[in-house]
């Protein structure tokens, strides 16, 4: 036996022990690391030891025509606590002492939390002695961040105070939802991208390029060194002007909650370059109100209904088949085409009887438009066809939105090659000719009248005019031209004198305007249920008004589409007065003085001008210089009750007195006046309807009792 052996078998047993034991604790240790200590050490990783740190740039703005920033890349944080910073006993003293002063001045940053729910946080994480502790769950903007970095001990520096942030890039929109379609939407994690609109279709431009930097560790300080410097995206600037699309957006809404409608689209032009000036897509909600859901005026595909008469009238005239005095009798407003009836709107009145072109189109004839191009094409439908491509009016603007549609306009040819494609019958013709077996997205109906007003040139819609970075304009975005003569001079000088004529004496009356001349045509369309026809389970209606302003020397070109679920159905009523109101708005903003400057030196302009309270109203005449006797009508803190006398020449207001007795008259009065002067006598009232003063529901004259209420009703 050797000698000591016993020794050395304990002291080996000893020394395994120990092994196992330092083993076991060795596995706990890395696994309570691993587990318990693991989001700790991440952290501690990804402030101290990064390599290759994207660093993302600045998203370039989007900035409207009239200069407005509409969309914009704002810095976001979130705030940590390091209870650590500055050597564990100096920190921990310095928060203590002023613990009560950071929780107040928390909650009067962040009011939703509570000073003692900060405190308690607070000391949770000095209690875990964290180095990255989250101080608010939410992200704050970069103001709040500014209060938070003066409160006590935060404002010494992450080193010594121990605050630093995460901070995020968020997509804001200083004017809330408008245009929100056009403009688009980013992913909620910006890195991911665009999600649509012009922020998707710019991307590459604004999204700019990635840095790199890594963390290094230089004198006991770990310090950001930039490997490769982001460079911030461009900015675009759009055509959009947000007071037009202001203006059209009010005015659309106010119609479309007046009929209950399901959405609606106006869109204004500018007739020579083609800038989209205005892009309004709203569509209603679960609530009633209505919302921009989507780019309707690029996506989606209608029946144009008879705002597409003009275009097949135009081939006619262009073929010289007719001109604008030919006659069609309409009979008594019904005709049989080829086994189904076709019916103008009026044919439960006994129809219009024989009339000339220009009235066809005035009164929006369904049976003087089908029985013209039935008897001169119905033997080469495919003649039709092509006269109608020729004017480009289907031609695919590649406008470069997401989910964009092309229009439909199939002939016998184009219905044998491709699949699915409804087959050609003898009643197709006819139907196309009043807008109906064709598709379109409403911003190809402008387009084509567009043309019509920019003397036979077809522009392609532009809404981005300039690529620019740091104030200084890097590109241009030129005007394209689709069609340089969309027809012969003779037949644009026919029909934009028949679409005068329309506004001025046929069914679109409600779309001009006293103060200029306006040319367009309505349109409304019966909406196809797909396979079970137009009635199936009722029917709803596509209304439309497509025009320009001024008609004499056009500027701008709009068009209002509105869909509601119910009849009765007027293009011109109830889409046209939408635009007689985007354009008196628009011509007072941004016509008048240019117009009045180019009338004749003995014409005048004289605005309309309602009732109420005058001051106002001569307040406005004597900075226009519109003759009358605006001069005479003196300042005051009290209103001046009266009414305008307005001729071709002048304007004079004249006042009238109130019996404080008698329920005063309104009517012509704007709302506002009219609600003051009958509350201020006592009276409660309630309003339909909008504009001004049309009818009172207790005469003016009767005896006044105060407490009654007075109804009134409001049209344009």
């Amino acid at each position: 036996m050797i000698p000591g052996i016993k020794n050395i078998m304990f002291r080996y047993t000893f020394i395994v022990v120990i092994m196992l034991v330092l083993a076991i604790l060795i596995i706990v240790k890395a696994g309570f690391i691993m587990f318990a200590e693991r989001q700790y050490w991440k952290d501690v990783a990804d402030r101290f030891v990064r390599e290759n740190v994207i660093v993302p740039p600045t998203r370039g703005n989007i900035i409207s025509a009239d200069g407005k920033l509409m969309a914009s890349s704002l810095p976001e944080y979130k705030i940590y606590m390091d209870f650590r910073a500055g050597g564990y006993q100096e920190s921990d003293t310095l928060l203590t002492n002023h613990l009560t002063e950071i929780c107040k001045g928390l909650h009067e940053i962040f009011p939703d939390k509570s000073a003692q729910e900060f405190r308690k946080h607070i000391l949770r994480g000095r209690r875990k002695k964290s180095r990255h502790y989250l101080l608010y769950p939410k992200r704050i903007s970069y103001i709040e961040y500014k209060q938070v970095k003066q409160l006590p001990v935060f404002c010494l520096g992450p080193n010594t105070g121990g605050l630093h942030v995460d901070e995020f890039n968020q997509r804001k929109k200083p004017f809330g939802s408008l245009a929100a379609r056009t403009l688009g939407d980013m992913f909620p994690d910006m890195s991911l991208g665009a999600k649509n609109g012009l922020e998707l279709t710019y991307d590459s431009i604004l999204k700019g390029k990635n840095g790199i930097t890594h963390r290094q560790k230089v004198m006991n300080k770990y310090l950001n060194i930039v490997d490769l410097p982001p460079m911030d995206g461009c900015d675009i600037i759009t055509t959009i002007d947000v007071d037009m699309q202001d203006i059209a957006e009010k005015a659309l809404v106010d119609q479309l909650t007046n009929l209950e409608a399901l959405s609606g689209v106006a869109i204004v032009m500018e007739v020579k370059s083609g800038e989209v000036k205005a892009n309004v897509n709203m569509t209603r909600g679960n609530d009633g109100h209505y919302y921009e859901m989507r780019n309707n005026a690029v996506s989606n595909l209608m029946e144009p209904g008879s705002t597409f008469k003009t275009a097949s009238i135009m081939v006619a005239l262009e073929d010289k088949y007719i001109t604008p005095d030919y006659v069609v009798d309409t009979g008594n407003g019904m005709v049989n085409m080829h086994g189904s009836w076709m019916k103008d709107w009026n044919w439960y009145k006994g129809g219009y009887g024989a009339i000339d072109v220009t009235r066809i189109l005035e009164v929006s004839s369904n049976v003087g438009v089908s029985t013209i191009i039935d008897k001169f094409y119905k033997d080469n439908p495919q003649k039709f066809v092509d006269g109608l491509k020729r004017m480009s009016i289907d031609t695919p603007l590649h406008l470069g939105f997401a989910g964009e549609a092309s229009p439909r306009v199939w002939g016998p040819k184009e219905r044998e090659n491709i699949k699915g494609a409804m087959s050609w019958s003898r009643t197709s013709l006819p139907w196309m000719s009043i807008g109906y077996e064709t598709m379109f997205p409403p911003i190809y109906i402008l387009n084509f009248y567009n043309a019509i007003a920019n003397n036979g040139t077809m522009v392609k819609p532009k809404f981005v005019k300039a690529i620019a970075k740091d104030g200084e304009t890097l590109e241009e975005i030129p005007t394209e031209i689709v069609n340089p003569k969309i027809c012969s001079d003779t037949t644009l000088t026919m029909i934009r004198t028949i679409l005068r004529k329309v506004v001025s004496q046929g069914l679109a009356k409600p779309a001009g305007s006293k103060q200029f001349s306006v040319a367009g045509k309505t349109g409304t369309a019966q909406i196809s249920q797909g396979a079970a026809g137009y009635r199936s389970g009722g029917v709803s209606y596509q209304v439309s008004f497509c025009g320009y302003f001024p008609a004499e020397a056009p500027k701008y070109s709009c068009i209002v589409s509105i869909l509601i679920p119910h009849g009765p159905a007027s293009g011109g009523l109830q889409a046209g007065s939408v635009f007689s109101r985007i354009a008196e708005r628009i011509y007072a903003k941004h016509l008048f003085r240019d117009l009045a400057q180019a009338k004749d030196s003995t014409s005048v302009l004289i605005p309309h001008i309602k009732g109420g309270d005058i001051e106002e109203a001569a307040y406005v005449l004597r900075a226009l210089h519109i003759p009358g006797n605006s001069q005479s009508i003196p300042q005051s803190d009290e209103p001046i009750w009266g009414k305008a006398s307005c001729t071709s020449q002048h304007a004079n207001l004249r006042t009238i007195s109130i019996n404080q007795k008698l329920v005063p008259n309104v009517i012509g009065m704007g709302a506002k006046d009219a609600v003051y002067l009958l509350e201020s006598h006592g009276l409660k009232v309630h309003l339909s309807g909008v504009g001004k003063v049309d009818k009172q529901s207790i005469p003016s004259g009767s005896i006044l009792r105060k407490g009654q209420t007075i109804l009134l009703t409001l049209k344009h």
